[in-house]
């Protein structure tokens, strides 16, 4: 039970002497200045990421879309178009 309280004691008064000591000191001053440049790079949350991500899968889904639309609506309209041989053909 003594050598609990000792260690106890000791561990508290570490604490404290870290605590007090340049090295705290420096370390409180780095992560400052790491949270600054953090936030000059305009970083965005991993939800605002995953957001993005989101209307990115959509919008390519529906370009997808568009571009069969397109070429469907092509070739119905190459279909209703006669061949040039086949209006020569008809000119006879």
């Amino acid at each position: 039970m003594i050598a609990k309280r000792i260690f106890e004691e000791i561990s508290a008064k570490l604490g404290d002497t870290i605590e007090s000591s340049p090295v705290k000191d420096v370390e409180k001053n780095v992560k400052a200045m790491l949270g600054s440049a953090f936030n000059k790079m305009d970083l965005v949350t991993r939800e605002e990421f995953d957001i993005q991500q989101q209307i990115l899968i959509k919008t390519r889904e529906k370009l997808m879309a568009l571009e069969a639309r397109i070429a469907q609506l092509e070739a119905a309209a190459q279909a209703d178009q006669p061949t040039p041989a086949a209006e020569e053909t008809a000119a006879e």
